[in-house]
């Protein structure tokens, strides 16, 4: 990792677990050819609300710590699954039945995997 991207994963890592994320993986893409990012940070959680809440911890997070700032946010409206895209590290912040239907680790099954 280099020290940004690490620093980010951490402050990502951190917001989640300020809110109660369940379930975080890191996935190392950096290796994969092709791949969007070099990092995939993904959790999940029971409802909506908390999928909103975790957002917006991760938000605060990365921008109090490190000054920086999601480059693109999708999700919000439904907050079954909300993406926050800051370039080299994608957060994945699902409900647990989304988690579950997309099975995002599966799809990237080739990238190393750790739990935070």
């Amino acid at each position: 990792m280099t020290q940004s991207s690490e620093d980010l994963v951490k402050k990502i890592v951190s917001g989640i677990e300020e809110i109660k994320g369940e379930n975080i993986t890191i996935l190392d893409l950096r290796k994969i050819e092709n791949s969007v990012c070099d990092f995939f940070v993904i959790t999940d959680v029971q409802s909506n609300t908390q999928v909103k809440a975790i957002s917006d911890s991760v938000e605060k997070s990365v921008r109090e710590e490190l000054d920086d700032r999601p480059w693109h946010v999708e999700g919000k409206e439904n907050a079954e699954w909300i993406l926050m895209d800051y370039v080299q590290v994608a957060v994945h912040i699902f409900r647990k039945e989304a988690r579950k239907f997309y099975d995002i680790e599966s799809l990237w099954g080739d990238a190393p995997s750790q739990s935070a």
